[in-house]
């Protein structure tokens, strides 16, 4: 399965790079959420931790809906999802390399979302940010792992955006909770560090949730109309 899964997402990078319109959109669409908000702020200000981490994990959570779009359509245009299902591989592979894939596409785009938190809104490093840095890398897995799942029910339908953003972000809402906790103590100059371990078990249990789910249901969601 492993083997299947890193063709699949060598694939997926390779045309995704190649093409490189769709990541474009996905990083000016968050950008322009974390831009448009700092027009809010009156010259001096400072947005609070809390709610520039939110900032920063809507702008990724509209850039998971479009980077899942974008790799399941690649397969929807060229006609060849039949083909991915008839390889000789656990289906499984599949749903694991679109993760692996979306996971480094989405931590591609934090990398310039992260500064531009710090510039547009006001913030700054505080002595937290490994705890920040672990609910960042605990959420790109659940996001990984929830897209790639979910992104599957949205191939050869109309409106794949709108069906993805309607099913997939109600789900989110605990993961955002616990990284937007997570984020916030690496910019709070008095993190309350006590309460980092419940949000990292939320976030964990969140992508255990998810990988399960992946692992079992995606064979029927991706394959079952064929």
């Amino acid at each position: 399965m492993m083997r299947c899964a890193l063709a699949v997402c060598g694939k997926d990078l390779k045309l995704t790079l190649s093409r490189g319109a769709g990541l474009m959109q996905a990083l000016l669409l968050g950008l322009l959420l974390v831009f448009l908000f700092s027009l809010s702020l009156n010259a001096g200000d400072r947005l609070s931790p809390q709610a520039a981490a939110a900032m920063f994990w809507l702008a990724s959570a509209f850039c998971q809906v479009l980077i899942f779009n974008m790799l399941y359509a690649v397969e929807e245009t060229a006609q060849a999802r039949l083909g991915l299902v008839l390889l000789p591989a656990p289906v499984q592979g599949i749903w694991l390399g679109k993760a692996i894939a979306g996971a480094l596409l989405i931590m591609a785009a934090q990398c310039i979302f992260v500064p531009a938190v710090f510039v547009f809104l006001g913030q700054n490093l505080g002595e937290a940010w490994p705890t920040a840095l672990l609910g960042i890398l605990l959420g790109d897995v659940g996001m990984a792992a929830s897209g790639s799942l979910l992104g599957a029910l949205s191939t050869g339908r109309g409106g794949r955006e709108s069906l993805l953003s309607i099913v997939l972000f109600p789900l989110l809402v605990p993961m955002l909770l616990a990284g937007v906790r997570l984020v916030s103590m690496g910019m709070d100059p008095e993190p309350m560090l006590d309460d980092a371990l419940r949000w990292m078990g939320l976030a964990a249990a969140f992508d255990g949730l998810f990988l399960a789910a992946g692992l079992l249901l995606f064979p029927f969601v991706y394959s079952g109309d064929d």
